[in-house]
């Protein structure tokens, strides 16, 4: 029987301490992305033990960045394969909770409904009251290490990654998808005065 309470307070331990202190990428994004995926997996209709894989999984979703933001995902998965069984999880829960965490990847491609579930989650902000605030922090983070240059830059980076991006599951197309669609025209018709 898998210690979800015991894993869970070692990986919130681990990454209170060793989670880098980046704009986007901290502990309150993996907060965010825990709270919305046992939302999402409560309107899913997911078992306990389902919602407790999903709920691991939004925990160690960025773990990786501890390592290094290249190939996070990668990392994240190995960590969980070293971390998990020693918690009573099996293979079958640790790999499930592996290909949740590859599947948030960009451009995301889950499979399964726990994996449409964590994508959905990790990017839940993209159609909430917050979306300025949020997507704020990330733009900061981007700007920090030279992804991106100037504001208007970031809008053009925004506009092309909503129009690609697509929610997954029931819950958020009804409860997200409007929001995003939202914040699309808005940038939309801000870059458009720009020009």
């Amino acid at each position: 029987m898998a210690d979800f309470e015991g894993a869970e307070t070692f990986i919130n331990n681990k990454l209170e301490a060793e989670m880098p202190k980046l704009e986007y990428h901290d502990i309150r994004h993996v907060r965010d992305v825990v709270r919305a995926s046992v939302a999402i997996a409560a309107a899913e209709g997911l078992t306990e033990e389902e919602t407790m894989l999903v709920r691991m999984a939004a925990l160690l979703h960025d773990i990786g960045y501890i390592h290094s933001a290249k190939h996070h995902e990668q990392r994240g998965a190995d960590m969980a394969r070293e971390l998990l069984p020693s918690f009573g999880f099996n293979p079958e829960q640790v790999e499930t909770i592996c290909k949740m965490i590859m599947a948030t990847r960009a451009p995301q491609s889950p499979s399964g409904k726990l994996e449409k579930i964590l994508c959905d989650a990790d990017l839940d902000y993209l159609g909430r009251e917050d979306f300025y605030e949020v997507g704020g922090r990330l733009f900061r983070e981007m700007k920090k290490n030279g992804i991106v240059g100037t504001e208007q830059e970031w809008n053009l980076l925004q506009k092309k990654f909503l129009e690609s991006h697509r929610y997954h599951t029931p819950y958020s197309q009804t409860n997200r998808e409007p929001g995003k669609q939202e914040r699309l025209q808005e940038i939309m018709a801000g870059l458009n005065s720009n020009y």
